[in-house]
């Protein structure tokens, strides 16, 4: 079965504060979002590029897939500083935030393979580009395509509502209220990641932190959409979506039914099979492959973090 890519949930945490990231290393997120743009104050940038760069063995000593959320190309010189410091053989890519064109991914592209090339570091950092204006949705297809490096997509809902003109009405506004809104940029991200054969990453959730049942209902609905997993930014998020992003018990009983009903009937000359009365077809097949894959990375990954703690 094809290897899968687990990323349910990507954790922000303030490149700057020491004591946050260090706690951090001991949650149950599939990968860490050490961030120096927006939850990184300009006179503490230095020091969240210090913290960054020291911090990322100990998360990945603990199972936990490094990233960083750079400063953005239009902060003239930043995104370079960010490069130089903290890119070392550990970190596993960043994430380019109010990306809007291929021609930015390149650029980015070109910065890491300098700092690798500098550094004798052999393997490539992935890049997740952060879609967060209107021109970003416009040009998914071309960021999603534009690198190698790319190997997943992700939503900035904030960003992308206030450059739409919803400014203040939307924090009036229940995330159940304004979910039709996001309709649009959400598929059109989710569709474009699946035909480019990565996950696509939702939005945090913007309703209150103790509103358990409000961020089930996202993930749920977005998960129907095409996402793979969320970005969050409170660990106490991290079981509900783990939940939600999860093959249940009843998927993966039904995807092994599937799967032995459909090789039965392929040894014996069958192009499809019955199964409760329905018809399993090749397509029903992947399905129940895809699922027990990701199963199983789930359960790779748990076992892992387990034996290191």
């Amino acid at each position: 079965m094809t290897a899968v890519r687990i990323w349910r949930s990507l954790l922000f945490v303030p490149a700057n504060n020491w004591k946050m990231l260090n706690k951090a290393t001991s949650e149950m997120q599939d990968a860490v979002l050490m961030d120096l743009e927006d939850a990184c104050p300009p006179a503490e940038k230095e020091t969240g590029r210090a913290f960054t760069r020291d911090i990322v063995p100990a998360f990945k000593a603990k199972g936990i897939d490094t990233l960083v959320r750079i400063n953005s190309l239009q902060n003239e010189g930043v995104t370079e500083e960010d490069l130089r410091m903290i890119v070392r053989e550990e970190l596993d890519g960043i994430m380019l935030p109010k990306a809007e064109s291929g021609e930015e991914i390149c650029k980015v592209a070109a910065l890491l393979s300098r700092e690798e090339k500098a550094k004798g570091i052999r393997s490539e950092r992935v890049i997740i580009p952060l879609l967060e204006s209107p021109k970003g949705i416009m040009n998914v297809r071309e960021i999603a395509e534009s690198s190698n490096r790319v190997v997943a997509l992700a939503f900035g809902a904030a960003d992308f509502m206030r450059e739409m003109g919803a400014g203040f009405t939307v924090t009036r506004m229940t995330p159940d209220e304004y979910f039709p809104i996001l309709s649009y940029p959400r598929s059109v991200i989710a569709v474009t990641a699946t035909a480019s054969g990565i996950p696509a990453i939702d939005t945090p959730f913007f309703g209150l932190l103790t509103d358990n049942e409000g961020l089930e209902r996202e993930c749920s609905r977005v998960r129907i959409l095409g996402f793979k997993g969320k970005l969050l930014i409170h660990p106490r998020q991290i079981e509900t979506v783990h939940r939600v992003f999860s093959p249940s018990e009843e998927d993966i009983s039904a995807s092994l039914r599937m799967i032995k009903a459909y090789e039965e009937a392929q040894a014996q000359g069958k192009g499809a099979a019955s199964l409760d009365g329905k018809m399993i077809d090749i397509a029903m097949y992947r399905m129940g492959l895809e699922t027990i894959a990701k199963a199983e990375g789930i359960e790779k990954r748990a076992r892992q973090r387990k034996e290191e703690a």
